[in-house]
């Protein structure tokens, strides 16, 4: 477990969501909209808030996407405030969506953007097994850099791949 605290996940609702407000807007240089939030009500377990001895101090939002033939999870946001980062908070959030991943068994992929300078959530991703699969330019608007790497943990291949090989 953490060092000298606790770490839980708890659900959104529509009691709390302000609290996710806030600490997206102070954690992420991107502002979400209010059909984000709506969504966020809507996904279940794809959407907790991290407690750290009973205080919010992280969050993490997906959504399902089937793009392009594959049910894919995406991950939206996944981060911390930064005095409670490298406490495995984090780490307890990527496992929860990532446990969620196994136990549905149907996902081909878990993927997520991350702007090409945040090294640290890079580094956090691949220390998990997902890698940079694409740059995509000018994904970001109104923040620089404005480019970022989509980063995916893939759990199986396409059967169009498979029938390639």
């Amino acid at each position: 477990m953490t060092r000298g605290g606790r770490t839980e996940l708890g659900d959104i609702t529509p009691h709390n969501i302000k609290q996710l407000k806030k600490l997206n807007q102070v954690v992420f240089p991107v502002t979400y909209n209010d059909k984000f939030y709506k969504d966020v009500l809507e996904v279940g377990e794809l959407a907790k808030l991290a407690y750290y001895n009973d205080i919010v101090v992280g969050a993490v939002c997906c959504r399902v996407d089937t793009s392009e033939n594959q049910r894919r999870l995406y991950i939206m946001t996944l981060g911390a405030l930064a005095p409670y980062r490298r406490l495995g908070i984090g780490t307890v959030m990527l496992e929860h969506v990532l446990q969620i991943c196994d136990k549905d068994g149907n996902y081909d992929n878990v993927f997520l953007h991350v702007q090409v300078n945040n090294e640290g959530a890079i580094k956090f991703y691949e220390k998990h097994g997902f890698e940079i699969v694409e740059e995509k330019k000018n994904y970001y608007k109104r923040i620089e850099p404005a480019d970022a790497y989509v980063l995916q943990k893939t759990f199986r291949q396409k059967a169009a791949e498979t029938k390639a090989s």
